[in-house]
């Protein structure tokens, strides 16, 4: 049977087992050349750690097949890569880590890799309830306002705890009790951009209005500048109380954005671009820690502060140009004496071991992801979809370039962490469950539209006309 004749259905499935299964072994070969660099012994954990992971990848596909058989085939293989490149690398860190440990006599701590596994069950797991439990996304938009309760009440929570259950290296955004640390800003970032949507489908017409044209563009009507003040002056609060520059600028862009997919005008870019340098200038003036950040992105490699505040950049710099082109080779450089280089630096760890050549492979997944997410919104067939797929895809595509920008001084740190690769529980689970939603937008776009009551039968026809 050709591939023209056999079903849509069987060729997808077929794509997306190609797909993961290439992802599967790409992750345990580099598994194999981390643990090659440190002993000549074969890797003991490929076998329990490797036929965990292909398991999670195998049940995932299954219920993606299930619960979305029309869901884009290239989503779900490309999160599965990131996720096992995540996991090699931080068993990478791990290794150097355990190393130094045992040369200076002292205990290595807990390995980050296992936990990390761990969080990345839990993160399969409710990226198989979500496609069970939201077989329609539509229905998403009666809970506008409650997704909005939900996701102020989850982005203030961790300013209203006390510093010492709150506070990681100055930023305010954890939830910390005895070994369990999470951060709802996470998952709060997801539930906002489900009430952007619902709001924006509601209010759409009359924030489209057209106001005064100056200068070629034609501004909104005052009354109708709320909203964008409203999520101006909201991430400025977060900012201040929470000292976190990363969501700060996450949840304004994504609004802002979805803003302008909802009415098409550019006169909102301008607006929000003009705010976002307003609140820029007036964070950096007035709130310390932004001033701090700046300073370090100017001033890298100044001798006051390269072994204080800017050492992190600074070391992560240094570990990008000995990379160059093609990188070290995995377990060949010295990633780890970047201070969290598992977390706000793994692009770094990417770049100095795998060059320019493989952060640039790992920025084409990532391409790929937002691409189709883009695909799928653009083929919903309702306005709801097209808005909520448009901002799902839009906010993993800032956190990245935020990310990403921020390590290779193209901008200011942020502290945020790279999707499906960085260690962290919070984030990993978050951009599940993002997945999940994302691949139930893709399943409804491309699914067959059902036929219409007043159609004419096929079967019918051709008989009369014979």
């Amino acid at each position: 049977m050709t591939d023209l004749a056999r079903p849509i259905g069987s060729r997808r499935h077929g794509t997306e087992v190609a797909l993961i299964g290439f992802g599967l072994v790409l992750t345990m070969f580099a598994f194999t050349s981390v643990s090659a660099a440190y002993s000549s012994k074969f890797p003991s954990g490929i076998v329990s750690d490797g036929l965990g992971f292909i398991a999670l990848a195998g049940v995932a596909h299954l219920a993606v097949r299930k619960f979305a058989p029309y869901a884009d085939p290239v989503l779900l293989p490309s999160a599965v890569m990131l996720n096992g490149l995540g996991l090699v690398l931080i068993h990478r860190l791990d290794l150097a880590s355990a190393s130094r440990a045992k040369g200076a006599g002292v205990s290595a701590g807990t390995a980050a890799a296992p936990l990390q596994l761990v969080w990345t069950v839990i993160g399969v797991a409710l990226f198989i309830a979500v496609l069970v439990v939201v077989r329609d996304h539509r229905r998403l938009e009666s809970l506008t306002y409650t997704a909005m309760a939900g996701g102020l009440a989850l982005l203030v929570l961790p300013a209203l705890l006390p510093a010492s259950h709150s506070t990681v290296n100055g930023a305010r955004i954890w939830i910390r009790f005895g070994g369990f640390s999470f951060q709802p800003g996470e998952i709060a970032k997801i539930a906002l951009e489900v009430f952007f949507a619902g709001y924006l489908v509601r209010k759409r017409d009359v924030l489209a209005l057209a106001g005064r044209r100056i200068l070629g563009l034609t501004l909104p009507r005052g009354r109708d500048l709320g909203p964008v003040l409203v999520a101006w002056g909201a991430s400025l609060l977060i900012l201040t109380r929470e000292s976190d520059l990363g969501s700060s600028l996450l949840f304004f862009g994504i609004f802002v954005a979805m803003l302008y997919v909802a009415t098409e005008r550019r006169s909102w870019l301008v607006i929000g671009l003009g705010l976002f340098v307003v609140g820029s200038l007036l964070a950096y003036a007035v709130i310390g820690h932004v001033h701090d950040r700046v300073q370090i992105w100017l001033h890298p490699l100044d001798p006051k502060t390269i072994t204080d505040q800017s050492y992190q950049l600074a070391q992560g710099l240094f570990g990008q140009a000995t990379g160059g082109i093609f990188g070290t080779g995995l377990g060949q450089g010295r990633p780890d004496l970047v201070p969290f280089a598992n977390t706000d630096f793994i692009a770094s760890t990417i770049a100095e071991e795998l060059g320019l050549a493989g952060l640039m492979a790992v920025l084409v997944v990532y391409l790929l992801i937002v691409m189709r997410g883009l695909r799928a919104a653009i083929g919903t067939r309702d306005d709801f979809g097209k808005l909520l797929g448009a901002g799902l895809a839009f906010g993993l595509a800032l956190q990245v370039f935020v990310q990403v920008g921020g390590v290779t001084r193209l901008i200011p740190l942020t502290g945020l962490t790279l999707p499906f690769l960085s260690y962290g529980g919070s984030s990993l689970v978050s951009n599940w469950i993002l997945l999940a939603l994302l691949l139930r937008i893709s399943d409804a776009s491309r699914r067959p539209a059902p036929p219409r009551p007043d159609a004419p039968d096929e079967a019918a026809t051709m008989a009369i006309r014979l």
